[in-house]
Parts: structure tokens; C-alpha cells; sequence
């Protein structure tokens, strides 16, 4: 959370301020605006209503009174912003957020969470006009984007390069890329490690457990990719083959049963295969509604509790709007298979 002399700071900068006019106009040396930005020295107390009004903010702000979200709050509220997206709508829930956000403007990890969860609510829930909120949220992400929290600043900076991307600006997205950090030290390795030789098994097995998910999460985008450019150049076998190798790591590795569908439907719509997509359908379509337990599997069993299911529930309600409405699946909808299983879906 930041302190008052990052809220000092930062304010002056976004007012275009110098230390200097900031000194003049409160009366002060130079020298001690600086000590207050570094935090080594405090504005006197006479001087903090001059101050937060110099800056335009309230008292309350300047002094951090309304930043201090514990992290359970925040996910409770998260939780609760989900809840009314389901049981109300989307509108409601986004500016249920945005009022919270302004009640805790210095609380980034608010901003962060809420934001995150927002931009990808729009996806799962289909929400309609999703352009509006995507201006809104990309000037959140250029306000996270320089956090002080490692994890915030490279998420928001990832999501302004697939904003960039997915509007063709390629040179502004590889700029961001390049100002992403790089470290040659794994870190969760290191721990894992240090966790064996003390002995602690268990604190090393979660994190092995978590690197096997997270492979195996590598693995099928990168085969994804590879599959969608053996399609763009016509390399039937090619694609194939990497869709074929996509089921096997999806059931080797005990993943939930519906993703290893994904790849060989992807090939199946692009060749317009209307036998194929819909025999894959009516296999992938209930398997998302299936319990998925990684703890049955021993490869993960410490793996913390996880809402799996209820997340691939919620893809599959998204999917199967896409699939009535989107011109890309228009060749299936002609026939009663088709119709059949829209109808079991929404059942």
C-alpha cells in the first residue's frame, strides 16, 4: 500500500509539479519536500490541509486513511462484484467496482483484483459493448503499470501488450515487451530446493505440483500457436499432429476431461467440418459441466482447493452463445444435431 510520501510524490507528478513550486507555495525549503518524498522527514501537521489541497485530494487520502483493504477484503469483495454480474448484470457490477475504487484511490491491489477480475468477466459473461469498458480498463493498466509490486506492474504491463496486439499497434507491443523484467533466476525453483534440504516436503511438493500445472498450462498454448499457424500454411499433417499431441498431454497429465477437446474442434470449425465439430460438441460441451477434482490425480495432491468447475460451467454457458450467434459456427446451425444440443445445454 502506498505511504504518504509516494502519495506526495505521485500526485505532484500526475499536477506536473516541481519540488521546487511545491516548497514556494507552502512556504518551505526545497530540500524539505524532497526529505518528505523519500520519507526520511513529515510535513509538519500545521501544514497537511495546505498541502492535500495543493495536491487536490482529501485528508483522508494524503493519509492513507482510506488504503487499507487487508487482502481478504479485497477478495471478498471480488467475490461479491462476481456475485451481482451473475444474479444482477454486468453494469451493475462494474460500477459497483469503479465507486469502490474511488472510495480507495491509493489501494492498487483493489484496482488490481477488481479490474483483472472485470476485464475478464467480459469474455465469460458475453457482455455486450465490451469496447467501452476496455477503454476504461487499459487506463488502469497504464496506472498499474509502474507499481512497485512486481506482480502488478508485469500483469498490467502483459494486458496493455495484448491490447496493443489485438489492435494491430505490433511495435507499440514490443516496446512494452522489452520493458518487461528478465531474470535468468527462477525463484519458486530456488525455494522448492531450499524447501527439500530443510526437510519441509510438503512446502516443496506445492510448488512442484504447481510448476507440473503450469507446464502443462505452457505446453498447450504453445501447441495451440504451432497449430494455428500449420493451418495458416496449409500444413494439414502438421496440424494434426499437433492437435493429436495436444489430447495426449491434456490426458496424460489429468486435466480436466473437456480440454482435451479443444485442439481438434479448433481444426474441425476451420475445416468446416460440421460432422466433426458436432460429434466433438456433444463430448465437450457435458464435459464442462463435470466435477473436476485435481486432488484425485497424484500429481496434484496438495494442490489447494480450486473453483474449476464452476469456471469451465461458466465457459460453457459463454460458448454456447457463441455458438448461436457468432457467423464463425453458422455452418453447424442449420442441422437438428445442432439444435438437439443447444437445447440439452440449456437445460
Amino acid at each position: 500500500m502506498m505511504k504518504i510520501n509516494q502519495i506526495i510524490r505521485e500526485k505532484r507528478k500526475e499536477l506536473s509539479l516541481t519540488q521546487e513550486q511545491i516548497a514556494e507555495l507552502l512556504g518551505v525549503s526545497t530540500p524539505a519536500v524532497n526529505k518528505w518524498e523519500k520519507g526520511s522527514t513529515y510535513p509538519d501537521i500545521t501544514l497537511l490541509p495546505a498541502l492535500a489541497r495543493l495536491l487536490r485530494i482529501d485528508m483522508n487520502t494524503l493519509m492513507s486513511f482510506h488504503e487499507d483493504l487487508t487482502d481478504i477484503e479485497i477478495e471478498n469483495f471480488v467475490n461479491e462484484i462476481d456475485k451481482v454480474v451473475q444474479e444482477q448484470n454486468y453494469k451493475t457490477a462494474f460500477q459497483m467496482a469503479i465507486d469502490k475504487i474511488h472510495e480507495y484511490p491509493t489501494c492498487d491491489k483493489l484496482a488490481y483484483s477488481a479490474i483483472l477480475y472485470l476485464d475478464g468477466a467480459l469474455f465469460l459473461y458475453s457482455v455486450p459493448e465490451q469496447e467501452q469498458y476496455r477503454e476504461i480498463f487499459e487506463t488502469f493498466y497504464q496506472r498499474l503499470s509502474v507499481n512497485e509490486i512486481p506482480e502488478i506492474r508485469d500483469i498490467a504491463i502483459s494486458m496493455l501488450i495484448s491490447y496493443a496486439r489485438n489492435r494491430g499497434e505490433y511495435a507499440k507491443a514490443e516496446e512494452l515487451i522489452r520493458t518487461l523484467p528478465f531474470s535468468t533466476i527462477d525463484r519458486e525453483e530456488q525455494l522448492a530446493i531450499l524447501y527439500q534440504q530443510q526437510k519441509k516436503y510438503t512446502d516443496a511438493e506445492i510448488i512442484w505440483e504447481h510448476r507440473i500445472m503450469k507446464g502443462v498450462t505452457d505446453i498447450q498454448t504453445a501447441l495451440m500457436n504451432m497449430l494455428t499457424m500449420a493451418l495458416y500454411e496449409n500444413r494439414d499433417t502438421d496440424a494434426d499432429f499437433f492437435a493429436d499431441m495436444y489430447e495426449a498431454i491434456i490426458s496424460r497429465f489429468s486435466f480436466p476431461e473437456w480440454m482435451r477437446y479443444n485442439a481438434h474442434l479448433q481444426l474441425a470449425i476451420e475445416r468446416k467440418d460440421k460432422d466433426k465439430s458436432l460429434s466433438i460438441l456433444s463430448k465437450m460441451l457435458p464435459a464442462m459441466r463435470k466435477e473436476w477434482n485435481p486432488q484425485d490425480c497424484k500429481l496434484y495432491q496438495k494442490v489447494k482447493g480450486t473453483d474449476a468447475t464452476s469456471f469451465s460451467s461458466k465457459v460453457a454457458n459463454s460458448f454456447c452463445a457463441e455458438l448461436e450467434s457468432n457467423d464463425e459456427f453458422a455452418f453447424m446451425r442449420g442441422c437438428t444435431e445442432f439444435r438437439e444440443l443447444m437445447v440439452q445445454m440449456n437445460n
